[in-house]
């Protein structure tokens, strides 16, 4: 059985599988589903169309992910927004924004007061600080970190594979540290960091580490006295 209070608002055709918790003054939309073992906090609100607590689906070659940890925890104040899709073992701390046709993967943990945009994708294993922004069409690799208020402009895109599965690697994405904001388009290669406060121009490659404090652009990115 499920947790419902009567604070909660239901749309039409909501599903809400068993296993469920639900806090107070929770609001789901129209046509939602609500996956087994979800767990989600007070004054959350969720758009019409989503499916949430989604276990993940591999084939031999595809790997899984490193926590068996099944449920989807989504704690108080967040918003997701219409069309998302969120998959179990996932943390969504307080206050967080997550946009319409937003994915985010397995084993992803999403800080308290970080907007992910609309149509964003944050694959598996990734780790998202507080106060970060990821907007419109982003694509975040599997296997990176983001630490507190990182900003990422639209359709940025990073890899964690240097190889592209033409031979053994471990898969490794790009470490972004507290303060650094990346332009839009920009192209982040597997393992880079990038350093603390600085600035990634629009439409740079990243190919190797980005200090502290600099601002770097172009192909590949270079470093230059802002």
């Amino acid at each position: 059985m499920s947790s419902i209070p009567e604070t909660a608002q239901l749309g039409n055709h909501t599903v809400i599988e068993d296993d469920v918790v639900i806090g107070n003054n929770v609001s789901i939309g129209h046509n939602t589903v609500i996956l087994r073992g979800t767990w989600i906090g007070d004054d959350v609100t969720i758009g019409n169309n989503c499916v949430l607590g989604i276990r993940p689906a591999v084939n031999q070659r595809m790997r899984k992910s490193d926590n068996e940890d099944r449920q989807l925890i989504i704690q108080s104040g967040t918003k997701v927004g219409h069309l998302a899709s969120v998959y179990s073992g996932t943390k969504i701390g307080r206050n967080v924004f997550i946009g319409d046709h937003a994915s985010i993967r397995e084993n992803v943990l999403i800080d308290d007061k970080s907007v992910v945009g609309r149509a964003a994708i944050v694959e598996l294993n990734s780790k998202i600080g507080k106060f970060c922004t990821i907007q419109t069409l982003a694509y975040i690799t599997g296997d990176t970190t983001m630490e507190d208020n990182v900003f990422i402009g639209p359709c940025v895109s990073m890899s964690n594979d240097k190889y592209m599965g033409a031979k053994s690697f471990t898969l490794n994405g790009p470490l972004i540290k507290m303060g650094a904001k990346i332009g839009n388009n920009a192209s982040l290669l597997p393992g880079v960091t990038i350093g603390r406060n600085s600035i990634i121009g629009a439409g740079a490659a990243v190919t190797r580490d980005i200090e502290n404090n600099v601002t770097a652009a172009g192909v590949p990115a270079t470093k230059f006295n802002r």
